[in-house]
């Protein structure tokens, strides 16, 4: 991907700052933040050696209205903050032009985590959710294209159930996101 933000650093908020500024879905957030626990000891030696590096930057696309944001990112910020990668938050109203290069399936959809480098080139992202639940979303979009037919909202409620059964399963959230973050800096 051939996408430079290097004028987007400095231009969005602190993690600290977006859970302190939620309006909507603070408790739920906050709970997943407080009650993050590692799934496994290698990924926090993983993220933990990851101090090392200075060449490294992420911007999270984000709102605090999304179900996904609000499952994802505690887990997102903890793993980043054992790495000690500077990151920031773009809220995704203000920041169309960016959340324009990372399109899901044609839409918006968030959380988007990019991982940068230091000149702002973009390395690769992930989101909005791990690949298990985004698979239910894929088919149910596929099964239903037309978001005005009569039984549409009766059909996605039953999609994000599942979803948010999904996220539980295994090693739930947590080892979930933790793991395709991981996957996903071992790239670079």
């Amino acid at each position: 991907m051939s996408v430079n933000l290097r004028a987007k650093f400095g231009k969005g908020i602190s993690p600290k700052q977006f859970m302190e500024g939620m309006q909507r879905n603070k408790e739920a957030f906050h709970s997943g933040y407080d009650d993050f626990k590692w799934v496994n000891e290698e990924d926090r030696l993983y993220f933990e050696s990851l101090k090392r590096r200075d060449d490294l930057r992420v911007l999270i696309l984000a709102a605090d209205w999304c179900g996904d944001v609000i499952r994802s990112i505690p887990v997102v910020f903890r793993a980043l903050e054992t790495a000690g990668i500077e990151t920031e938050i773009l809220i995704v109203e203000e920041h169309q032009d960016v959340m324009d290069h990372f399109l899901t399936m044609g839409g918006r959809a968030v959380p988007i985590v990019i991982v940068a480098d230091a000149g702002g080139d973009v390395l690769g992202h992930w989101g909005p959710r791990p690949t298990d639940v985004q698979e239910i979303m894929i088919r149910f979009k596929q099964e239903n294209p037309d978001r005005e037919a009569a039984d549409y909202n009766e059909k996605i409620a039953v999609v994000r159930k599942q979803m948010a059964e999904k996220y539980d399963e295994g090693a739930g959230v947590n080892g979930k996101v933790v793991s395709e973050l991981r996957e996903l800096l071992l790239k670079f």
